[in-house]
């Protein structure tokens, strides 16, 4: 018996009572709110009907590489002016993501004896929180959100650029895919909402579809559109994780550029949460 056919023989029903119209409507009005539900409920169970199986295996890819992190690295800093001077700087990081988010703390030691210290937490959602003990400071304190888009150590890195919380927004769209250079790239476009904490509109990924690492970033200020391009280096596997070497970091319209460079470390160090006690890191320092 076909939908209309059952309909039409409830409309001759003595059931429907005095009110036939009143009852045919919401008998019609009840039958579209199940199948509105209906398909509701088969949008949640199964959520890849009307996913991107592409996008799917970028996001899934990004944020497990993310939340495999647990290194330790040395290197450095270093900033480029347009006519070629170098001001580097000293640089000893480590993170680890434990259950409730990442850690990711870090010393940058520059010319003289000055330092600067700073803690990224990053939850599951991508939240992000940074403490920090600045030049001059003798105690950790909370970063300001304001500050978050400041030169880190006059480099052309910003502090929050030390944390890829992108992966972690809710709007995600997956480009026409690309070449750079000679790698075949997945293309993500990693747009942030209003409940973002950032300084970008938009970051731009070219992932590499064989390792789903990223090779070229593209960030995009808020308001005013400048843009800031990250080139990776040096791609390689350490005990099965992947990582670049080397980072540069160019902003639109700036002479020169900057560079980190890892220079030693472990990929597999087996951290705890009391490997990131900043005011302990930093008590350690002055002595």
């Amino acid at each position: 018996m076909t939908f209309l056919h059952r309909v039409a023989i409830l409309s001759r029903s003595r059931k429907f009572g005095r009110y036939p119209d009143a009852r045919w409507t919401n008998c019609t009005f009840g039958t579209i709110q199940a199948s509105i539900a209906l398909l509701v409920l088969l949008s949640v169970v199964h959520p890849a009907f009307a996913a991107n199986p592409d996008l799917e295996t970028v996001l899934t890819g990004s944020r497990q590489r993310i939340e495999k992190l647990d290194y330790r690295a040395t290197g450095r800093l270093t900033r480029v002016e347009g006519n070629g001077k170098r001001t580097s700087y000293k640089f000893v990081g480590k993170a680890h993501w434990f259950p409730d988010g990442l850690r990711l703390l870090c010393e940058i030691s520059g010319p003289g004896a000055e330092k600067t210290s700073l803690l990224l937490y990053m939850s599951v959602s991508g939240h992000v929180t940074i403490e920090a003990v600045l030049p001059g400071e003798k105690a950790a304190s909370v970063l300001p959100f304001d500050r978050w888009n400041d030169p880190l150590v006059g480099t052309d890195f910003s502090y929050e650029d030390m944390v890829e919380s992108q992966f972690f927004w809710k709007k995600q769209e997956l480009l026409a895919p690309e070449k750079y250079g000679a790698r075949d790239c997945f293309v993500l476009k990693s747009m942030s909402s209003s409940q973002d904490r950032t300084y970008y509109d938009s970051v731009t990924s070219w992932i590499d579809r064989g390792i789903l690492y990223p090779v070229h970033v593209v960030k995009t200020l808020r308001g005013t559109g400048q843009q800031k391009e990250f080139v990776y280096y040096g791609l390689r596997q350490v005990g099965g994780a992947w990582s670049a070497s080397q980072v540069e970091a160019k902003v639109q319209g700036k002479p020169g550029s900057s560079m980190l460079v890892i220079e030693g470390g472990s990929g597999k160090a087996n951290l705890g949460r009391k490997d990131f006690d900043i005011s302990q890191s930093n008590a350690q320092g002055r002595r």
